[in-house]
């Protein structure tokens, strides 16, 4: 289900405004006990960085209830040996994002998912300049971290920007993806964007539910790396 032209203007308008038990062991039984204990209890060794604006935020709930908390909860019932950080700002631009991310990357990176640009697309920002920016945290992120794993999330622009522009915003992400081999998510609000069911009353951010299926677009595309 697609989203409407009223319905991708709100979203943009609002995304703009906001976001062991280790004992020694004397026997095989302890041993084995204290191999037992989950991952998600244990200090986690690789990290996933999420850096976006109000959506990554999860804009009007509780932290836990946003996508990338969705997403540390599927990797702890897995007991695979990931942390979730959440740096999502509301608000938030490329080019905000593109000065934020070296302080970002002070902590190590296995994953990096980079979801910007909705400001930008309606603030009409040129998706020339917009693209440089994303370009420029991805090549900070590969500089100082040459092997972490990178996933953009594709966004769109408000359809009132006109074709040409909506177009050129549409077509930076999978450009990007190919040129610096990145794996995509072509719409994160796939199936959620202008969906009433799925958004707060605002009519715009997810809700519980539609959290549940960003989540779901993400991991789709997050899994295999894992």
């Amino acid at each position: 289900m697609k989203p409407t032209f009223l319905t991708l203007v709100s979203i943009f308008f609002l995304i703009s405004c906001n976001n062991n038990e280790n004992t020694s062991s004397e026997t095989d039984a302890q041993q084995e006990t204290s191999q037992e204990v989950p991952v998600s209890q244990e200090k986690k060794n690789k990290k996933i960085i999420f850096l976006g604006n109000s959506l990554t935020a999860a804009y009007g709930l509780d932290p836990d209830q946003g996508f990338p908390a969705l997403i540390q909860a599927k990797i702890d019932s897995l007991g695979l040996d990931y942390e979730v950080i959440n740096a999502g700002l509301s608000g938030e631009t490329t080019a905000g994002g593109a000065e934020r991310v070296d302080w970002i990357l002070q902590q190590p990176v296995d994953i990096f998912i980079l979801e910007l640009g909705g400001n930008d697309g309606l603030r009409g920002i040129e998706p020339e300049a917009s693209y440089k920016n994303l370009k420029s945290i991805v090549d900070k992120v590969q500089a100082k971290y040459p092997d972490a794993q990178i996933i953009l999330a594709g966004m769109q622009a408000p359809p009132n920007m006109g074709p040409d522009f909506t177009q050129k915003f549409r077509d930076m992400y999978p450009q990007l993806a190919r040129e610096e081999n990145l794996a995509l998510i072509p719409f994160l609000l796939e199936n959620v964007g202008g969906i009433p069911a799925l958004n707060l009353q605002d009519g715009i951010h997810p809700n519980v539910e539609g959290q549940k299926i960003v989540a779901e677009n993400v991991w789709e595309v997050l899994e295999p790396m894992l």
